[in-house]
Order: structure tokens, then sequence, then C-alpha cells
């Protein structure tokens, strides 16, 4: 994928709302790309700027996917965010599932 693709990511992940989630593929999709939910994880996975929400991305059945092989710190920021965590999950994932068409 292109820079532009990056760039692309990133902005969508922004946008992401505090206290809500999207998934991998909810990003890709978001930028037009619905199969490229890996590359953006490869493009999160790499991302060291902190006003990136990364953390607000998750794998598609709530599970907290990556996070830089931080597990327990992306469950401590989604905490912070006010969400609940079971072990590996977010709880009332579709709840707090956020749409890239939802105002942000």
């Amino acid at each position: 994928m292109t820079s532009d693709f990056r760039l692309q990511v990133l902005a969508v992940v922004r946008r992401i709302p505090s206290g809500r989630v999207a998934t991998y593929g909810d990003v890709a999709a978001a930028t037009g790309h619905p199969r490229a939910y890996r590359a953006v994880g490869n493009i999160l996975r790499a991302c060291p700027d902190p006003a990136v929400p990364c953390h607000r991305v998750v794998g598609a059945s709530g599970a907290l996917g990556g996070y830089g092989g931080d597990l327990s710190l992306k469950r401590a920021l989604l905490r912070a965010e006010g969400l609940e965590m079971s072990v590996g999950r977010v709880r009332r994932f579709g709840q707090v599932r956020w749409a890239s068409r939802e105002p942000g």
C-alpha cells in the first residue's frame, strides 16, 4: 500500500472518539480498501505518533488484537476511556463499535 493509504488510515483512526472502538476492517473499509485490514494492522503497529489512538482499533470480534505486544497497556487505555473489558475482549462490543460515517 502507498503512503497515501497510510495517511488515510491514520486520519480515520484519529476520528474514532474516546470510549469507542473500531475494527481493523472498519478502518480499512473507511479508506475504501475493505480487504486491507492486515495492512491497517501493520501501519498501526509501526505508528509512533501518540496523537493517533491506535489502542481504539480492535479485532473483528472485539478481541484486543495487537498493540505492540503490550495488551495490558491497551486494556488500561481502553478502561481509562470508560470501556468495560473482559480478559481479552471489549464488553458490549456491538454498542461501543464506531462506524466511520458517525460524526467524529
